[in-house]
């Protein structure tokens, strides 16, 4: 098969290579799928640049956790029916040495998530990390169904997909964004009330809106907004941050404590593996109602895959997307 791995961590046009490599075959429990889209996300780039120090988990490693193609091989366990059936693929290079940037991907099969024949290729590759993060951050403490919810980000990859679980839940959604120019792209059939955090005053802006408080917020980057935060909250208000700015941040501790607020930190590698099913189930069945809708940014071919990669870490409007030769 036709893949790109790297060897050693750096920059994308120093370290990813493509090739011809083996193809694999799945074991007990997993299924091999032929990957017609692959999903580039900042934790991919993290991980090749050796961010915060980590290093290589493994001698070799085949990028991309998120992907979308047809499953073409089922292991020892797995229902052959599975053969042939299009999916979606999250947590490829979760704890694994091989993702998705290769025509053939093996994954434990209930990682490939069947996708409704309506729903795009792209559609399926832009779900996995950005959208279990997003439903983490919205639904971890429970339904949201009559809630306010804040989305700082709200044009982003986690935000816009957390924006519209929020309201595909029955929630209110104030959004934030960072310049009061990009108020025009807000879609105003998912989000209630939006704010430039660069007009003004955000904080007035918000409370205007909802003057008992917000019930949960999604915090894009925590060391930024946190006082922000204290300012809009509702006593008992759960603020889920999934990115901060500053890795040691600083946060107003008593005020947020006097408002009883859950701080909770998420990390998608990590999630309980329930609740990474139920955002599955829940990912696809938003998308298949119209009521989940992803931007697609740019897209390469895998012989320029290093560039994808730099368009990631140089920030992308949009997913950023690899297409496999078929």
């Amino acid at each position: 098969m036709l893949a790109s791995w790297y060897d050693r961590q750096g920059p994308a046009a120093d370290v990813l290579r493509v090739g011809e490599m083996p193809d694999p075959t799945p074991g007990p429990g997993e299924v091999r799928v032929r990957v017609t889209v692959s999903g580039v996300n900042p934790g991919d780039t993290k991980k090749r640049r050796g961010w915060l120090g980590s290093s290589m988990p493994y001698p070799r490693v085949i990028p991309h956790s998120d992907a979308a193609g047809v499953v073409d091989a089922a292991g020892e366990g797995v229902d052959e029916r599975r053969v042939g059936q299009r999916v979606w693929i999250y947590g490829a290079q979760s704890y694994r040495p091989f993702g998705t940037a290769a025509q053939y991907t093996v994954v434990p099969a209930d990682l490939a998530v069947p996708l409704p024949d309506h729903l795009s290729d792209e559609v399926g590759a832009a779900l996995g990390i950005p959208g279990i993060t997003a439903h983490r951050a919205v639904f971890a403490d429970g339904p949201v169904d009559g809630k306010l919810v804040l989305v700082h980000g709200v044009l982003g990859g986690v935000g816009s997909l957390a924006a519209q679980l929020a309201r595909w839940g029955g929630a209110r959604v104030i959004a934030t964004v960072r310049h009061g120019a990009d108020l025009a792209q807000v879609d105003p059939a998912v989000v209630s009330h939006a704010v430039a955090l660069d007009h003004g005053n955000p904080a007035a802006a918000i409370r205007a809106y909802a003057p008992e408080g917000v019930h949960r917020i999604i915090e894009v980057s925590l060391s930024d907004n946190a006082d922000l935060d204290n300012a809009v909250v509702a006593n008992g208000a759960v603020i889920a941050a999934y990115a901060t700015s500053a890795d040691r941040t600083e946060i107003p501790f008593w005020p947020l404590l006097f408002n009883n607020v859950i701080l909770r930190l998420i990390g998608s590698d990590d999630f309980p593996e329930e609740a990474k099913r139920r955002a599955a189930r829940d990912l696809t069945a938003a998308a298949a109602v119209g009521a989940l809708t992803v931007e697609v940014g740019d897209r390469y071919e895998l012989a320029d895959i290093a560039k994808a990669h730099d368009r990631v870490d140089a920030g992308s409007r949009g997913r950023v997307l690899v297409t496999l030769p078929q």
